[in-house]
């Protein structure tokens, strides 16, 4: 029996390692271990609650105002007391997160294999997204096991050097769409529409989300205007911004987007509600990576408003377009697709580039081959 040990965070780490977790957890042949980092807390115990995942530890570091050097500091140090009571045969991490940095990092220091899950993804701007861009160049170079969701993925790899044991699997993001969807549907969706009940679902319904640290300031106001503008040309439309806790979020958005009728401000979202929402919307305004992943799956146009994306196979793809945080940009490219039914069609019936929901299966079979 080979013991795993996975590590992470946050609420996208927990969705996209969720499916994979499960599905080893009916296999005979491995034993698996969870370490919470608590990097993110409330968002990410519900993720674990939704899908019935217990965790045999949990660091809990998440403080208020925290910063990347705290964050960095305690994450090392709490990984050393696990690792002094666990001594798994490899582990998992996940993405680009600090939890998942760190992740790497301790396990390296322990001569751990290291199994990386969404591995290749690049921007090509160290500062964009940030620190996450760096945050994946150093788990490549730590990794043993690299799990790239698509060909670009792999090539990204290749071109920084690493020669082998990169595996071409998909993205788990649409595993845990997929799985979620299928929970929903089991149990009925009546809580949803009760909770929803504030919207109009006669009109197209615009989802938005935004909350990049590297769109602080002026980015993330320009997005709000765009919004704004959108409400007030359109009253077809009705527009959901589950807003980010993180004051920076906050301010700018209830500033400038509070008292219209048509926009709905609201707290972030459990990920089932987000996606049963996700499935109702018309059109999704994101600067989200798992989102621009998800989408399309559900067949929803993606406006990404970030000015760079390490998430170029949607756009290639057609099923997203990168608008970056230009007013502007944000507000052509909505009334695009809210009134030219033939560019909609097109990236509505475009192929989701991130993978076919069977990714944690090719990741077991590669598992039980290898080890």
């Amino acid at each position: 029996m080979k013991k795993i040990l996975f590590i992470y965070g946050t609420r996208p780490e927990a969705i996209k390692m969720a499916p994979l977790i499960l599905a080893l957890e009916k296999e005979s042949f491995f034993k698996v271990e969870i370490c919470l980092t608590g990097q993110h807390r409330q968002m990410l115990y519900h993720i674990n609650s939704f899908f019935k995942i217990k965790s045999d530890y949990d660091l809990n570091l998440m403080e208020a105002n925290q910063t990347l050097f705290s964050i960095t500091a305690r994450c090392i140090n709490g990984l050393e007391n696990v690792f002094a009571k666990t001594m798994p045969d490899f582990v998992f991490v996940q993405g680009d997160t600090t939890s998942a940095m760190i992740g790497a990092l301790a396990s390296y220091y322990n001569k751990i294999p290291v199994a990386h899950l969404e591995a290749g993804l690049r921007s090509g701007n160290k500062y964009s997204p940030f620190p996450e861009e760096i945050n994946r160049k150093i788990i490549g170079q730590i990794a043993d096991f690299h799990f790239a969701p698509t060909q670009k993925a792999k090539e990204n790899l290749i071109h920084d050097g690493i020669a082998d044991k990169i595996y071409l699997v998909g993205n788990t993001v649409i595993d845990a769409l997929k799985l979620s969807l299928n929970i929903i549907r089991e149990n009925g969706d009546s809580q949803y529409r009760e909770f929803f009940s504030f919207l109009d679902f006669s009109k197209k319904i615009i989802l938005v989300t935004g909350h990049r640290r590297e769109s602080f300031g002026e980015g993330l106001e320009q997005i709000c205007e765009a919004i704004r503008k959108i409400a007030a040309a359109h009253n077809n439309v009705e527009i959901v911004y589950p807003v980010h806790m993180n004051p920076n979020v906050q301010k700018p958005v209830k500033r400038i987007l509070s008292g219209i009728s048509n926009v709905h401000l609201i707290e972030p979202l459990d990920y089932p509600y987000l996606v049963w929402l996700m499935e109702k919307s018309y059109i999704i305004l994101t600067d989200s990576g798992g989102i621009q992943e998800e989408a399309p799956s559900l067949g929803k146009p993606v406006l990404v408003m970030r000015d760079v994306t390490e998430r170029t196979e949607g756009i290639e793809a057609g099923t997203s377009k990168l608008v970056g945080t230009d007013e502007n940009k944000i507000l052509a490219a909505t009334e695009e697709l809210l009134y030219n039914d033939l560019i909609y069609k097109k990236m509505t019936r475009a192929i989701n580039p991130y993978g076919d929901g069977l990714a944690s299966i090719r990741i077991i079979q590669i598992l039980k081959s290898i080890l």
